[in-house]
C-alpha cells in the first residue's frame, strides 16, 4: 500500500510515522508514506496556498490550484483507489471503513486547513470525505494520521498477532470485553476467576457476554444497529 499525504504542515507527520506499528509496517515493506507540501505546488511567489473567500465570509480558504497541481503530478505516475479529504462533515470513520480501505493499493489523504478548501476540489478532485468526529480541529493532519493508523494496522503482517486486530472493539459491531494481565491479584483486586480456569469455551462465552454488556452500557446504539442488521 502507498499513502500520500497532502498538507501545508509536513512536519506534523515526522514523529507519528516514525513510531510503533506505522513505522514497523513501513520497515517490513507493507506500506509507503509520502508527504507532500502543498506550498511546493503553488505559483504564488510567497508560496501562499490560501486566499480570501468570495462573498466576504470571514477566514481564509485553501486554493484549488496547488491541490490540483499536486494531484495531477501524482496521478501522472500511478492510479489511486481513493482521494480522501479530511472533513468534519464527511462520513464518520468506522472500523468497517478501515477494514475495506486496508485492502486498497494507493490512497491520497488531503488535509484540510483554514476555513476550508475551495469547494471545487470536493466536487471534482476528491473521491471520498471522511470525518473522525463531530468537532472541528485546526487542520486535517491529525485526522489524516488517525485514518492512516486505522488502515495500516489491519494490513496483514503489520501486527505480530493478527488475531489481536480481529478481536478489537467494533470489529463485530460491539465493544471488546475487559482484558487483564499478571498479577492475578493486585492490591486486593482480583482477576475474574473464569479467566484463570483454562476452560476455553467458558472463557469465550464470558468474553462475549461482557462485550455485549459493555456495549449496552457505553454504546447502546451499536446494539440497535446489530439487531436491525439481523
Amino acid at each position: 500500500m502507498r499513502i500520500d499525504f497532502l498538507t501545508v504542515l509536513p512536519e506534523m507527520f515526522e514523529s507519528p510515522l516514525a513510531c510503533s506499528i506505522m513505522k514497523r509496517a513501513e520497515q517490513k515493506g507493507l506500506v509507503e508514506y509520502h508527504v507532500h507540501n502543498l506550498r511546493d505546488y503553488t505559483t504564488d511567489k510567497h508560496r501562499k496556498v490560501d486566499d480570501y473567500p468570495f462573498g466576504g465570509e470571514a477566514g481564509m480558504v485553501m486554493k484549488i490550484e496547488p491541490v490540483d497541481r499536486c494531484l495531477s503530478a501524482l496521478r501522472a505516475e500511478r492510479d489511486y483507489d481513493e482521494i480522501i479529504y479530511t472533513s468534519p462533515d464527511g462520513e464518520l470513520l468506522s472500523q468497517h471503513m478501515a477494514n475495506s480501505m486496508s485492502m486498497l493499493g494507493n490512497i491520497v489523504i488531503l488535509c484540510g486547513h483554514y476555513k476550508g478548501i475551495d469547494h471545487r476540489i470536493r466536487e471534482h478532485l476528491v473521491t471520498r470525505e471522511i470525518s473522525i468526529g463531530d468537532y472541528v480541529l485546526t487542520g486535517g493532519e491529525l485526522p489524516a494520521l488517525v485514518i492512516a493508523d486505522s488502515i495500516v494496522r489491519l494490513i496483514p503482517g503489520a501486527i505480530g498477532d493478527e488475531q489481536s486486530a480481529l478481536s478489537d472493539s467494533f470489529q463485530d459491531d460491539i465493544l471488546s470485553a475487559p482484558v487483564y494481565s499478571r498479577p492475578a491479584v493486585y492490591n486486593g483486586w482480583e482477576v475474574p476467576p473464569i479467566l484463570l480456569s483454562g476452560h476455553e469455551a467458558k472463557i469465550a462465552e464470558w468474553r462475549h457476554e461482557q462485550a455485549l454488556e459493555r456495549t449496552r452500557l457505553l454504546r447502546p446504539h451499536l446494539l440497535d444497529k446489530l439487531n436491525a442488521d439481523d
